[in-house]
């Protein structure tokens, strides 16, 4: 088994060593390692797969453990552990090559072990996402020591989007293979980057710079907003809309604010059981009776959109998507509505215990969740806030989409998450997967999508919110339609 030198591992020990003291020192000014801030706790950290799709679960696996393909910085697919691949087949067979790799033990990473890791996460994903881009993977298999070919009995769209995600990152026991390692230092996690050329620093002659290390702290985002104003860190990440009323009374400049464009899921999962939910009009009702045009004022970062659909847009649906009944009417007339509702379903019944919502701690949550009990209140149903590991009838959901295709949306808010679902819609995604036309197949799609939105099973309110803080003395950093900031595409500026 090869290991790495005795001179590596001084050479890294020391990079830490000058990075601690610079970090004890003040900032993150100068020339010392760039430090980051993610939203989150340190079990993201941790244990990143089981705390998907948390940001901190998502940057650490994308830093120390990538897959074949990752994404870049705009969110475009670029090699990873595969350094190159073809499509043949018609889209039935892809093949990848790796490159020259090594586990944090030294040892060479072979494609026999790649393809075996890559079958048991497509086996697992395939679970909660039984009719997502993965679902026609029949097999990956080891082609020679460098060569995998991933086998579909169908072509599907978003295969390399889905081996981009965190989920498919690559790793052993001991870790990942790059494009860092992670060593923890007090409440910090120190990276420092792999050479990709040799995966060991064999060949490395000077010391390695402090700046080409990454400082991540997980934190709450009063602290990380705090580490950023006073300078001690050059990057937060992982925003969401309930911390975003933080930045304005914590004096954060507005040049500092970089908000992603993504799309996804922001809204409530009906996942409680009992008469109440599983009546179709009542669903309708609290779906009716909320007020989106309330949303932008509360959180006013631009270009943030409401929605009242579970599709942001078209996809690739083939047509626009499907309204909710009462699209197009006012919200006078759809309390009224709803009010009736309630008031009949009540008729005759005991007093219905109050609405649990399960919302995320921070402010921004608190001025939704206030929203949300007012809005009920006017057709006569009462709210509760509760935590979103509790016991629940409405759960957030808070997810940027990994994928473009209405079939993740369908999926994320299917009869497999647990969700008060349409086994009619959940039926049709079935069919569609045995579809034997491409025809048939969008058909069958089109008709779980219509179905689901009648349901009434998930309550859309907008796109997610994603937000970040950029120092001036940091380059490199896009807004990504995927929210994702690869560590090592980002330089310090010069003095």
């Amino acid at each position: 088994m090869f290991i790495a030198p005795t001179f590596r591992r001084l050479r890294v020990a020391a990079a830490l060593a000058f990075a601690s003291g610079a970090l004890g020192a003040c900032s993150n000014e100068g020339s010392g390692p760039v430090v980051v801030s993610i939203v989150g706790d340190r079990d993201d950290f941790a244990k990143p797969l089981q705390h998907l799709p948390d940001p901190g679960a998502k940057l650490i696996l994308e830093a120390t453990a990538q897959g074949l393909v990752a994404f870049d910085a705009s969110g475009e697919i670029l090699p990873a552990l595969a350094q190159r691949w073809i499509v043949e087949d018609d889209g039935r067979s892809y093949i990848f090559r790796l490159r020259r790799a090594f586990w944090a033990n030294g040892a060479r990473v072979a494609a026999p072990d790649v393809a075996r890791m890559l079958m048991s996460r497509i086996i697992a994903l395939r679970q909660l996402d039984p009719d997502g881009p993965l679902d026609a993977v029949q097999s990956v298999v080891p082609m020679t020591g460098e060569v995998i070919e991933i086998k579909l009995a169908a072509a599907r769209p978003f295969v390399l989007q889905m081996l981009a995600q965190p989920q498919m990152a690559v790793l052993s026991r001991d870790g990942g293979t790059g494009p860092y390692r992670r060593a923890v230092r007090g409440n910090a996690l120190f990276l420092t980057p792999v050479d990709r050329s040799t995966g060991d620093d064999e060949t490395a002659e000077e010391p390695m710079p402090p700046a080409q290390l990454r400082v991540l702290r997980a934190e709450r985002a009063a602290l990380a907003i705090i580490r950023f104003r006073q300078e001690k860190a050059a990057l937060v990440l992982g925003g969401r809309f309930a911390d975003l009323p933080l930045l304005v009374p914590a004096g954060i400049d507005r040049d500092a604010v970089r908000a992603d464009p993504v799309q996804g899921l922001l809204g409530l999962a009906v996942v409680g059981e009992g008469k109440m939910l599983a009546d179709d009009g009542v669903r309708a009702a609290i779906n009716m009776a909320i007020d989106r045009s309330a949303l932008p004022p509360l959180f006013p970062l631009g270009g943030w959109a409401t929605s009242e659909q579970i599709l942001p847009s078209q996809l690739d649906l083939g047509r626009a998507p499907t309204p909710p009944a009462w699209a197009g009417q006012s919200m006078d007339d759809r309390r009224a509505q709803a009010r009736a509702t309630i008031a009949q379903w009540r008729a005759g019944q005991d007093e219905p215990p109050a609405l649990r919502i399960a919302l995320p701690s921070g402010p921004g949550a608190t001025l939704l969740f206030g929203m949300l009990r007012r809005d009920l209140a006017a057709i006569g149903l009462t709210a509760r806030r509760v935590a979103l590991d509790a016991p629940t009838d409405l759960r957030m959901i808070d997810e940027v989409a990994p994928y473009d295709s209405v079939l993740w949306y369908l999926g994320r808010i299917g009869c497999a998450r647990k969700i008060l679902c349409s086994d009619a819609a959940d039926a049709e995604l079935q069919a569609a997967t045995l579809a034997s036309t491409p025809e048939e197949r969008a058909a069958r799609i089109g008709e779980a999508e219509a179905l689901m939105q009648a349901h009434n099973g998930y309550i859309a309110l907008g796109t997610p919110v994603r937000w970040s803080l950029v120092s001036r003395r940091l380059s490199g950093f896009q807004p990504s339609h995927r929210a994702r900031h690869p560590l090592n595409h980002l330089f310090r500026r010069p003095n």
